[in-house]
């Protein structure tokens, strides 16, 4: 019995239609919001994309982290389109409405955070990490905002501030914000040296970071060293701010990934997926610190649109009805196998990171970090049917943010089409 296969590719990558209309693009689009994947999507479900020109693709990209429950979910359309019906918009701080309050009332039962909790609803992941500082700022009366080496937190104007990576992100975008520092990710000494040196623990208002680091390439953190974070934060008075933006909401084989360190932080930035995809962000975290900011000193015309947010309530009820953090386990099981077998069988595969389906892995020639191999690899796959996505400081990581609704069959057939791009594209 012939296999069915979900990739067909039936013209060349890109095809004619997707040439015209990127051609058109590069007319009345702005230069810098270059192309990554030279293709233009018609339509999608679940983990399967297809373009203008009818070629159909297994989706690792997932819109960046964003579509954990998948393209299009039929639970997560029929929210939009009952919310949409009824009303699109008013601002909540200006007339409420109730599914903000009620996905407020879920999350704090759903973060791993304990005690009494409140919530605040915005647009995007880098509005959620300046709004976590202003909560930190307005608590503790302090300045300072800590950061680490390789992260990435946004591109507004502190959270770019805050982002480790100058190409393509910071270069020539300067000035930054004032009383922002960086210091090794995974290093507790070179943070306790940073007080010494750099900034008084007592001017610090929070400390910012990835349970795991997403841009850099998928880099997990030592519990020891997510621990060592906790504990200095309770000594110094410091807020601990979880940036959950791309590992929530199943990503890593739980809810959250502070799961998996058995530490809480005082505020859990969220996005991407929360919402499948349509705009929209928070800060879930302790009542005096969320409580702290003056009357209307956080807000915004469209922050928790009614219509994401409902796309967020569907998005839980996925999460808990087809018990994704479970799925995600198995997918990351499944997947780092077959990354394994490919360090074995590649010399170029120099590593392989990550937590739960949130996996990635390190391309290397002679040692060193090669981009230029890594974009291969993802082109050949492209060309193939699978849409892969880079990261890391030098560009020379794979990574792995496929929906985790994609069914066995798919899956096998994805990490079957990326072996053979391996073989085509590494010498």
């Amino acid at each position: 019995m012939a296999t069915t296969r979900t990739i067909e590719i039936r013209t060349e990558v890109p095809g004619p239609r997707s040439r015209e209309i990127l051609a058109r693009k590069e007319r009345v689009v702005a230069e810098p919001l270059s192309i990554y994947l030279p293709l233009v999507i018609a339509e999608a479900q679940g983990a399967v994309l297809t373009d203008v020109d009818g070629n159909r693709y297994v989706d690792f990209s997932g819109g960046v982290g964003c579509l954990n429950v998948g393209h299009s979910h039929p639970r997560v359309v029929e929210a939009i389109r009952d919310q949409a019906e009824r009303f699109t918009h008013t601002d909540f701080t200006i007339v409420p409405y109730e599914n903000y309050v009620a996905l407020a009332e879920r999350l704090a039962e759903l973060v791993p955070i304990s005690g009494e909790l409140r919530a605040g609803f915005f647009n995007a992941g880098a509005e959620a990490v300046e709004n976590a500082v202003k909560f930190a700022r307005a608590y503790t009366k302090r300045p300072a905002v800590i950061a680490f080496e390789g992260g990435f937190h946004g591109r507004t104007l502190l959270a770019l501030s805050l982002t480790s990576k100058t190409h393509p992100y910071k270069a020539g975008l300067g000035p930054f914000a004032p009383e922002t520092y960086r210091v090794p990710f995974d290093d507790l000494e070179a943070l306790a040296w940073a007080f010494k040196t750099r900034v008084a623990a007592e001017d610090v208002a929070a400390i910012v970071f990835e349970p795991v680091q997403g841009e850099s390439g998928f880099i997990v953190p030592s519990r020891e060293f997510v621990e060592g974070l906790r504990r200095l934060c309770d000594e110094h008075g410091i807020v601990l701010v979880a940036d959950e933006v791309q590992t929530g909401f199943c990503r890593t084989g739980r809810v959250f990934a502070m799961e998996h360190f058995g530490v809480e932080p005082d505020l859990m930035t969220i996005a991407k997926s929360v919402a499948a995809g349509l705009p929209l962000s928070g800060v879930v975290g302790r009542a005096e610190i969320m409580d702290a900011p003056g009357d209307s000193a956080v807000g915004g015309t469209y922050v928790g649109n009614p219509v994401a947010i409902a796309a967020a309530h569907a998005v839980l009820d996925v999460i808990a009805e087809e018990e994704l953090a479970e799925r995600a386990e198995a997918i990351g099981e499944t997947i780092r196998a077959r990354m394994e077998a490919w360090r074995e069988r590649f010399d170029e595969v120099a590593d392989v990171r990550g937590l739960g389906a949130m996996l990635a892995i390190a391309i290397a020639r002679e040692g060193r970090p090669d981009a230029a191999l890594a974009s291969a690899v993802a082109e050949e796959a492209a060309r193939r049917g699978l849409l892969l996505l880079k990261a890391g400081i030098e560009s020379n990581c794979i990574r792995v943010l496929v929906p985790l609704v994609i069914g066995d069959a798919e899956l096998d057939e994805a990490l079957g089409v990326w072996e053979e791009a391996l073989a085509e594209a590494l010498p």
